[in-house]
């Protein structure tokens, strides 16, 4: 059995064996995007690592050659002297788990490589800080306290079994089961040529929706950080500024990024979400997928693409499951005044949350047991896992759009708000705005707004939009109903004529 796949349009293998993340690569290489030379070790061979303890037979020398022909494309050398190749490993498992899983970045830079970099850029201090990043993050991901080798092939190799052990930390497993993902699946690994988004000014990172995800409008959409790699951005540590800035200061970055969301969004026929990075002003995209947009943000994609006649309306029907349309009309604190607004950050996903506030994910586990708790943090990591499940709602300090509190919150459907810029988060208590109020305080988020306020404000819901109007008229005229019935009824019905047509 071949435990490596190269990262090619020509190597079209299934999701279940490359997982997502290179598949979406393949179809980025067959688009003609800027992706960096790779390859990915199949969720097979997590499989039988996990199983066995060990590298099953043969991945070795298959990961041995894999560095040859990585070499070979890139014309640079693995540990080497000069031209030292230097590259990331990734999870990549089938089905998406943003940030449950290790990453560890800079591989490869021993300190003949350190020193090599820092001769080729002529950027000592560049080199020496990466050399520690890389030595940061990888012992800290690293199981069983072991030293770090300085030898990079057998940084590589126990990289790659760090990763494949990630698969079933506890925060992994929690997500897996909140989000009925099988746990025997594993995950590939994706090796691919480090691109520096902190080499230098023309250098940053971002992640980019070619919709708006919170209302499906057509426009780009996302966020950007320049000096910084792009692990600086989904972990929400650092403070991004909106996508649209990089338009002004870095045109050509900015042309290729819409070239390329056009085209991705020409592939799948929806909305996509594309991670990229860009160094000495020059592009690369690291990850591509569908948007996955739910409630009112979906239902405008399905009948904008309907109405572009990209899709037919029959599928911008099924597109819109039942489900969706608990979400579409959105709770919002209504804007009376009245509301005791504690602070206001960035609303990441839509709705209108309220419960008493707790500072630890441990804490929100528990206290969550006798009514509904908002969590408050600096920021979230993959370890709150269990405490955001537990949660009503989440805020923090820092982070966008597209930050690990974002994602996870959308993926889970809860309501959240992120980057309070003010809001500084300790033990038992929360300051914002000159303020400070302890655990156990009820205040209300609304995820639309970006508000927080204290207490129990009104609330409002919105009433359905024109988007909605149109699809329930299509699902009326397929399923030959017109009756006042409620919106998810007159959707099933629709569903069910067309899945017998």
């Amino acid at each position: 059995m071949r435990w490596i796949r190269p990262l090619t349009a020509r190597a079209e293998e299934p999701a279940e064996r490359v997982g997502g993340k290179a598949h979406g690569l393949a179809v980025l290489h067959r688009l003609g995007l800027p992706v960096p030379a790779g390859f990915v070790v199949t969720t097979e061979a997590c499989r039988a690592f996990l199983r066995a303890g060990h590298f099953p037979d043969g991945l070795d020398d298959e990961l041995a050659t894999a560095v040859t022909d990585l070499e070979a494309a890139t014309g640079r050398h693995f540990g080497g002297s000069r031209a030292p190749l230097v590259v990331s490993v990734r999870s990549g498992a089938s089905l998406s788990m943003p940030g449950m899983m290790d990453t560890i970045l800079n591989l490869g830079l021993t300190t003949e490589a350190t020193a090599a970099l820092a001769a080729e850029t002529g950027d000592s201090r560049f080199a020496q800080s990466s050399r520690q990043r890389f030595l940061a993050g990888f012992a800290a991901a690293i199981t069983g306290d072991q030293p770090i080798p300085d030898d990079a092939n057998r940084q590589l190799e126990l990289a790659v079994q760090t990763v494949f052990s990630s698969w079933d930390t506890p925060r992994a497993r929690t997500y897996r089961e909140l989000h009925d993902i099988p746990h025997h699946l594993g995950t590939a690994v994706i090796v691919q040529t480090m691109v520096f988004g902190n080499r230098d000014d023309h250098s940053g990172t971002g992640v980019a929706f070619s919709r708006d995800p919170n209302t499906g409008a057509n426009v780009p959409f996302g966020e950007v950080l320049c000096g910084h790699l792009g692990e600086d951005v989904v972990s929400g540590r650092s403070l991004t500024r909106p996508l649209r800035e990089l338009a002004d200061r870095e045109p050509p970055v900015w042309a290729g990024l819409l070239d390329a969301l056009n085209r991705v969004e020409g592939h799948y026929r929806d909305a996509c979400y594309v991670e990229f990075t860009f160094q000495a002003g020059e592009l690369w995209i690291l990850q591509v997928r569908p948007g996955r947009f739910v409630g009112a943000a979906a239902v405008r994609v399905a009948t904008d693409l309907a109405d572009d006649r990209v899709i037919e309306r029959h599928e911008a029907l099924l597109r819109i499951s039942p489900q969706h349309l608990r979400h579409v009309r959105t709770p919002r604190i209504a804007p009376t005044g009245k509301a005791d607004i504690l602070a206001r950050g960035l609303g990441a996903c839509p709705g209108v949350a309220v419960g008493r506030v707790v500072t630890t994910a441990d804490r929100a586990v528990r206290m969550a047991m006798d009514g509904p708790v908002i969590l408050v943090r600096p920021e979230t990591s993959p370890h709150d896992m269990r405490g955001m499940a537990a949660a009503a709602g989440i805020v923090t300090a820092r982070g966008g759009p597209a930050g690990h509190a974002a994602v996870v919150a959308r993926a889970m459907g809860k309501p959240a708000v992120v980057g309070i810029t003010d809001l500084t988060v300790a033990d038992t208590s929360a300051s914002a705005g000159g303020r400070t109020i302890g655990e156990g305080t009820p205040i209300t988020i609304d995820g639309t707004s970006g508000e927080v306020a204290l207490g129990r404000p009104g609330i409002i819901t919105t009433t359905a939009d024109t988007h909605l109007r149109r699809l329930l008229e299509w699902a009326d005229d397929v399923s030959g109903d017109t009756s006042e019935r409620e919106e998810t009824e007159r959707l099933s019905a629709a569903h069910a004529a067309l899945r017998h047509q």
